[in-house]
């Protein structure tokens, strides 16, 4: 399967100010891995503090172009790696999964659950709220149709009150130990959803939400290996890559998941 590599450059909820350039070069190193072009969609835009209402209008159009160059990719057969500064890119990428691909499965791979609605949230952040919208438990604008119940979380550490109370009342999935991720996703269909600050911050520098005691950098390449062998994966999305020097580096512990061509072309 070929691969197809986006980075969106525009700014979603983005509050910090390494997350674009992150993005941009970490896509040209995972391209280059793929033997594909990246593609970069957009031009950044300045980070701030905003409500997730303002973020929901300002980045409007780059939110939509998310969920479109997901469905290009899985239209034309092809497998989507999307790279964003941070996981409001979801509000629109896993309801186009859910139109697309209604078998599949999300694996949430961060250090936070983002399952707020704008009842529970504590800092009005779209990127600490997007998983729930995505899920149908409060309106983004851009549909819903991902069963919280179909997401299987790991890594998930830093979680506020109201979120845990609406993460058990849904169903959600949670693996307590990444050893335990590879036996329930076996022989299911996946998307993967990877923030990178999943990685402890003495892994991953710059961190905008840093939470202790997260993955090491091989942790994290042996676990995507362990999904990459029992499940079927379909796509991934990569976002919060806050080091942009180190991106060679990244490239090579996400590349457990990526259709690479072996020598014969064959991916």
């Amino acid at each position: 399967m070929d691969g197809a590599v986006s980075a969106l450059l525009c700014r979603t909820s983005d509050r910090g100010g390494a997350a674009a350039e992150g993005a941009r070069e970490l896509a040209g190193a995972l391209a280059e891995r793929l033997g594909v072009e990246a593609r970069l969609v957009g031009t950044p835009g300045d980070p701030r503090e905003g409500s997730y209402e303002q973020d929901l209008r300002d980045s409007h159009g780059c939110l939509l172009e998310a969920g479109g160059q997901l469905e290009d990719a899985l239209s034309d057969g092809r497998f989507p790696v999307l790279l964003a500064g941070d996981c409001a890119i979801c509000v629109s990428t896993l309801p186009t999964l859910a139109r697309m691909r209604p078998d599949a499965h999300v694996v949430w791979l961060d250090a936070h659950a983002d399952f707020n609605t704008p009842e529970t949230t504590p800092s009005q952040y779209l990127g600490g709220m997007c998983l729930a919208g995505a899920c149908g438990l409060w309106d983004t604008g851009f549909g819903t149709g991902i069963d919280p119940g179909s997401v299987i979380m790991c890594g998930v550490r830093d979680v506020d009150a109201g979120e845990r109370v609406l993460l058990d009342t849904h169903g959600v999935g949670l693996a307590a130990r990444p050893s335990q991720l590879g036996d329930l996703v076996q022989d299911l269909q996946v998307y993967v959803h990877l923030d990178l600050d999943v990685l402890d911050p003495g892994v991953l520098p710059g961190q905008l939400f840093p939470a202790p005691e997260g993955l090491s950098d091989a942790g994290l390449r042996a676990l995507l290996a362990q999904i990459a062998e029992a499940a079927d994966v379909i796509g991934v999305e990569i976002t919060s890559f806050t080091a942009p020097q180190l991106a060679r580096r990244f490239a090579t512990i996400v590349e457990p998941l990526l259709p690479i061509p072996d020598k014969a072309g064959r991916a």
